[in-house]
């Protein structure tokens, strides 16, 4: 499998030198990670569910919306949310949303009580993510498919199924890259 890591590695190089690396790190590597994933396919397509179905009822919510700027991943039925809103009482009424989701096993609400960020702040995060994803691929000793990559003010979310050595190579790689300001690991461990 280390030819699919340097194909990835070489395209997602070539993505961010000409400033499109979000789509390939989110989009162009789906396929790829399909076939590599340790959940079925039936428990990504639930998590794809539950990221749209979460999306949906907090757009739906004007009250949340209109406050907040979130992000919504699951990862085996795990939901992390991040992003900011405006009080600890929405904090709560996003995280009842969430949980109301069919097949939401556990809800990790890392909400900031703050105003929405500003698109740079996010663009900092899109880049630390790319950077990440980038030294995980090009990594001989990790397989950077089982490790999803969040980062919300610096703060760098890992989320996968992994064992507990390769969650353990993940936060060092994750720790050494510039703009990082925290580790938050949130794996289920196959060992």
């Amino acid at each position: 499998m280390p030819n699919i890591k340097y194909i990835v590695l070489l395209i997602v190089s070539i993505m961010i030198l000409q400033g499109c690396a979000t789509a390939i790190v989110t989009g162009g590597a789906t396929g790829a990670a399909l076939i590599h994933d340790r959940r079925s396919t039936g428990s990504v397509i639930d998590d794809q569910g539950i990221e749209f179905k979460a999306s949906y009822a907090l757009f739906s919510n004007k009250e949340i919306y209109n406050q907040s700027h979130l992000n919504v991943t699951s990862y085996n039925g795990i939901v992390l949310i991040t992003g900011e809103t405006l009080t600890e009482e929405l904090k709560q009424k996003i995280t009842a949303e969430i949980k109301a989701i069919p097949k939401v096993r556990r809800v990790h609400n890392e909400l900031i009580i703050a105003a929405p960020s500003a698109l740079p702040s996010r663009s900092s995060d899109t880049w630390i993510t790319s950077k990440i994803k980038t030294k995980l691929t090009s990594a001989s000793d990790i397989d950077p498919f089982y490790i999803k990559v969040i980062t919300e003010h610096g703060v760098v979310y890992l989320m996968g199924m992994v064992t507990r050595a390769e969650a353990n190579r993940a936060v060092e790689i994750t720790a050494s890259s510039a703009g990082v300001q925290r580790v938050i690991k949130i794996f289920e461990y196959l060992d």
